[in-house]
């Protein structure tokens, strides 16, 4: 009689920061949904933890609101399961109440931190002593929001920490631009195309801008804000992700650490800017009043809050070069702001000029570049800007867009977060950022950072324009910015 295997026991997910507005509108809505598709065990217990004064039964009051009213509708059926094992522990970030947390947890467990970054470090520290890293009765895995430091040391400061009692295979550090679906289909269109890969080098490619703009402003986030700037919370993460996937080297294999070796290996490979440099490697903005969908907007330092003489960055910009037999020469430019014309993200590569003009009597003495697209927002787009004939007689030409729109990308039947969570219970590394990556990108921004720390101002740019116009030098030879209605 062929021997019998137990199935596996359902995981534990634990929240470390329950009672906060990420668990709320993001992570339980998340996964709830997850369990009420099937595509995770409805028997999976949650466990939170939070300062708050609350019992088992304010804490599910919390998560049933959440989903209610940031999800699609409550399951009947799955909040019952939930219900049902559900746990809330209240205590400090210490080995003391954090061990109440053992008996809760014998087997394996994922341990979210949904707490400010600067606790990070803390909370591992002592999850770890309590022995809730140890894999003895099942595997255990800590999920940690961006951002992952604030600079190079505090990032190696973090690292440490947390390598303290976890492993690297046991931590998952989560940037939600990763579980896009545009993201991903990225490396698809250009990994299983021939015809995509064969030009997608310096040979061909003559400078590639990578933007994320948008209308939005503080929108209640000044604390968080004020001390970051565009920098840190745009270009240092979500955009430096976005820049290692489109430029690394093909993986041999599909595998999430191969991944993850090649973006590391690209990182590595970017030019350190000289302090001498970032002016003209490096563009700081600020927006001041203007006009956006007819709505007049304030200055940032008249915003509620600000200080008038802040100097926080709205806008950042950086040009980067990756020394390699690749992209030797091919300028990446990121740039990334608040209260601008548009919403827009999206990468954008520009295709060197044909070596004859060959249609000179059609217009095409000065012409256009062409360009390859991959537009994340608004619309999930690829597209193909060319150049064809214009029908009737003659050789008139015309700019021609070979377009293809995710129609259903809007209607997803998944959130960036389903996508993560769910990947951190397969144990698949592919869409998280490893600590070396973190540093690495921490290392090409940190020149501009201490320079932009040690003085100067903020370029001014009017709200709802393209931002500040680049200084002198920044676009040596390649055209200008990409216009953000373009």
């Amino acid at each position: 009689m062929p021997a019998t295997t137990e199935p596996a026991a359902p995981p534990t997910i634990v929240i470390l920061g329950a009672s906060g507005d990420l668990t709320k509108r993001l992570l339980f809505p998340a996964i709830h949904r997850l369990m009420s598709t099937g595509r995770i065990d409805a028997k999976t217990r949650l466990v939170g933890f939070a300062m708050d004064d609350w019992t088992t039964e304010s804490f599910l009051a919390n998560l049933h609101d959440g989903v209610a009213n940031f999800g699609d509708g409550v399951d009947e059926t799955v909040w019952a399961q939930i219900s049902a094992t559900a746990a809330y522990v209240k205590g400090e970030l210490d080995a003391t109440h954090l061990g109440a947390l053992t008996p809760l947890v014998t087997g394996p467990a994922v341990f979210y931190l949904a707490l400010p970054p600067p606790l990070f470090g803390t909370a591992a520290t002592a999850l770890g002593e309590v022995g809730l890293s140890d894999e003895t009765s099942g595997w255990r895995r800590l999920v940690i929001e961006k951002p992952f430091g604030t600079s190079v040391d505090t990032a190696t400061a973090l690292q440490a920490q947390l390598r303290t009692h976890w492993r690297e295979e046991q931590l998952f550090r989560i940037d939600h631009f990763l579980g896009k679906d545009t993201v991903q289909n990225m490396l698809v269109f250009r990994l299983a195309n021939r015809f995509v890969e064969a030009i997608w080098n310096s040979a061909n490619i003559a400078q590639v801008q990578i933007t994320a703009a948008e209308t939005l402003g503080l929108e209640g986030r000044w604390r968080y804000y004020d001390k970051a700037g565009a920098l840190r919370d745009m270009i240092q993460n979500h955009l430096m992700q976005l820049f290692a996937l489109c430029a690394m080297e093909p993986p041999a294999v599909w595998d999430g650490e191969v991944l993850r070796d090649h973006k590391v290996e690209l990182l590595r490979a970017v030019r350190s800017i000289a302090p001498e440099d970032v002016n003209t490697s490096a563009i700081r903005g600020q927006y001041v009043a203007g006009t956006i969908n007819n709505t007049n907007v304030v200055s940032y330092r008249a915003e509620a809050n600000i200080a008038p003489t802040s100097n926080t960055e709205t806008y950042a910009a950086v040009k980067l070069f990756v020394d390699n037999w690749r992209w030797q020469g091919v300028p990446f430019t990121l740039r990334s702001g608040k209260h601008l014309g548009t919403n827009i993200t999206e990468i954008a590569l520009e295709l060197r000029d044909p070596p004859m003009r060959l249609f000179t009597s059609a217009g095409l003495e000065v012409s256009e570049p062409n360009w390859i697209v991959l537009q994340l927002r608004p619309n999930e787009t690829i597209q193909i800007d060319a150049i064809a004939k214009k029908a009737g007689l003659g050789l008139d030409t015309e700019r021609i867009v070979l377009s293809a729109t995710d129609t259903s990308a809007g209607g997803a039947d998944y959130s960036a977060y389903e996508q993560l969570i769910l990947d951190v219970l397969m144990g698949d590394p592919s869409h998280f950022i490893r600590g070396d990556e973190a540093q690495e990108a921490w290392r090409i921004v940190q020149p501009v950072l201490d320079a932009w720390t040690a003085g100067g101002e903020p370029l001014p740019y009017a709200a709802g324009t393209d931002g500040p116009i680049a200084p002198t030098g920044f676009f040596d030879h390649q055209r200008g910015w990409r216009t953000l209605s373009q």
